[in-house]
């Protein structure tokens, strides 16, 4: 396995994919962050479930893609803060997904959290992703 230089670009795009191919789900490498965007993504809908598995030599994360009438919940994800560029926001400027019909996963100083939550508490942070 190489080295990755964004671990939650990978999850994301794991995650994409398995849904695009129509997969019933999918295992990535365990950590905190990841299992908080899979957290918010159970609790929004897009995916049914997610463990951890840590019989292995390393950790894992394992996935349940979630489907509607043979159609992938999830449509499509944009990761917004890269490594080489990170985009901050304020409570106020957090981003509305496609008009309120995604979500937009931001780290906050009070955890990960969707912009919806982040806005209601009045918390800026990093945006991490938008999901629709």
């Amino acid at each position: 396995m190489s080295v990755l230089t964004d671990p939650i670009s990978d999850f994301l795009t794991r995650l994409k994919n398995a849904s695009r191919a129509r997969k019933e789900g999918f295992t990535a490498p365990y950590s905190r962050i990841k299992a908080d965007i899979a957290r918010i993504l159970q609790e929004e809908g897009y995916i049914w479930t997610y463990e951890v598995e840590t019989g292995g030599k390393f950790p894992e994360i394992k996935v349940k893609t979630k489907f509607v009438d043979e159609a992938p919940a999830l449509t499509d994800l944009k990761r917004v803060s890269k490594p080489g560029r990170r985009e901050y926001v304020q409570s106020d400027e957090i981003p509305r997904v496609l008009g309120g019909m995604g979500i937009s996963i931001l780290s906050t100083s009070k955890g990960i959290m969707t912009g919806h939550k982040a806005r209601s508490q009045k918390l800026g942070g990093e945006v991490l992703a938008h999901v629709w």
